[in-house]
């Protein structure tokens, strides 16, 4: 059985007659392009801290309706990546993209009518839910495609896709949302009917660009013997069971802290400065925002070539472990520049697991399983985008004075869960007995 998986694992991921094919054109690289605009699009919607803000205080939101809002959200694209993952192969990349771009920019119309009828349950439906929808979909199509085209730089090419996502709260929050704003005058029904429209003008004919590669197997994979392909028996086995785990934690408690990023800096500046305006502290938790979001994507980048170099379970053990100590730091830290960059790296620890995760799968289970298990898998992301934010929402609600420390703690007890997970894991190809 071990030479089975073996065999598998090498014509998927050595073979040098395929890589030479690959490389010869450069198609696939204009296709990493297009992946990467649509992950920066999709992207936007880790930027939300910036609208939850306004949200609080021009509708009168509460924490935990806001937390509600990207919970739900977070919670759908896990499951609709799940649904898209299946169905890939029947539908086409291409398809399934074009579909979750649409979906994606009709959730700005329908959030910004539900913004003008002041009714969050139409918000949690028409933002949330059909957002959710597009996200996922849109997601685990280009990370899944762009893996396919680059057997040789599996890390390399997921990383740089999914650093696109990492960038687009960066573009939301210091570019998209202040431009429409000042250009509408604080008008946010119009400015995300207009993102809306901006979203499907660009995004649905980049969508449109994705395309698998030909099927050209090799003699190698003519000959070879094949592992039976049925997902339940990976989605039911023990490797896959530990690595959600481990994804969901890492997920949870950087997740929590991007969901009370800027409130917690605000709380930190107010701190050391009690003089300053709200307005002043507003720009501060948005610039953190933007920051972070740089090294939320940079982090998807870095982390994957790292784990090109040192194997993908010890770099996911660094990632959490680090953490762990900046977590540690961050519940006695209260200079707001040492705070924002303790921050930043959690962000940059944050994208890594996405970064490190396509390329894992993939040498896990599988290419040909790959879409299955990643998008299912993502369900470790929704879930944890409904556990950290509506954990540290209740906690901000009920103990507004002490939200900071409940939120950073609540990051501890999630990273000691996964780093503990990541010790009964390793990145060896999965038999099947």
């Amino acid at each position: 059985m071990r030479s089975r998986a073996r065999c598998v694992h090498w014509r998927t991921t050595s073979h040098p007659q395929g890589a030479a094919e690959l490389s010869a054109g450069e198609k696939r690289w204009r296709l990493v392009l297009a992946g990467t605009i649509l992950q920066l699009g999709l992207g936007t919607i880790y930027a939300w801290s910036y609208f939850q803000s306004l949200l609080i205080k021009w509708y009168r939101w509460t924490y935990i309706e806001t937390a509600l809002a990207f919970s739900l959200l977070i919670l759908t694209i896990g499951v609709s990546a799940a649904w898209g993952g299946f169905n890939l192969p029947r539908l086409g990349a291409r398809r399934l993209a074009v579909i979750g771009s649409a979906l994606f920019g009709v959730s700005f119309l329908l959030g910004g009518l539900a913004l003008h009828f002041k009714s969050p349950p139409l918000f949690y439906l028409g933002f949330s839910v059909v957002g959710g929808l597009g996200v996922g979909l849109g997601y685990v199509t280009p990370v899944s495609t762009v893996a396919k085209w680059f057997p040789d730089a599996k890390g390399l090419v997921t990383g740089v896709v999914v650093m696109g996502f990492g960038f687009g709260a960066f573009f939301m929050s210091k570019l998209l949302a202040p431009i429409f704003l000042r250009f509408l005058k604080g008008d946010l029904v119009a400015t995300f009917c207009m993102m809306s429209v901006l979203f499907l003008v660009v995004l649905v004919p980049i969508s449109s660009l994705l395309r698998e590669p030909p099927s050209k197997p090799t003699p190698a994979e003519k000959t070879a013997p094949v592992i039976p392909s049925s997902p339940r028996v990976y989605l039911l086995s023990g490797a896959y069971a530990r690595l959600w785990l481990m994804f969901f934690f890492n997920i949870g408690a950087g997740i929590a802290v991007i969901s009370l990023m800027s409130p917690m800096l605000q709380e930190i500046w107010g701190i050391k400065d009690p003089t300053l305006e709200p307005v002043v502290l507003a720009e501060y938790g948005a610039t953190l925002i933007a920051v972070s979001s740089l090294f939320n994507g940079v982090g998807r980048l870095f982390w994957a070539l790292i784990s090109d170099r040192f194997g993908r379970i010890l770099t996911l053990r660094i990632i959490i472990a680090s953490q762990l100590v900046v977590f540690g730091v961050l519940l006695i830290e209260r200079d707001p520049w040492i705070f924002s960059a303790l921050i930043c790296y959690v962000l940059l620890c944050f994208g890594g697991g996405f970064g490190v995760m396509p390329a894992f799968v993939s040498d896990v289970f599988g290419e040909k399983n790959m879409p299955i298990i990643y998008g299912t898998l993502l369900t470790a992301w929704s879930s944890a985008g409904v556990a950290g934010p509506l954990i540290v929402a209740a906690l901000a609600d009920g103990f507004p004075d002490r939200a900071l420390l409940y939120c950073l703690l609540t990051g501890v007890l999630f990273l000691a869960c996964a780093f503990i997970a990541s010790y009964l894991s390793d990145d060896d190809p999965y038999e099947v007995l």
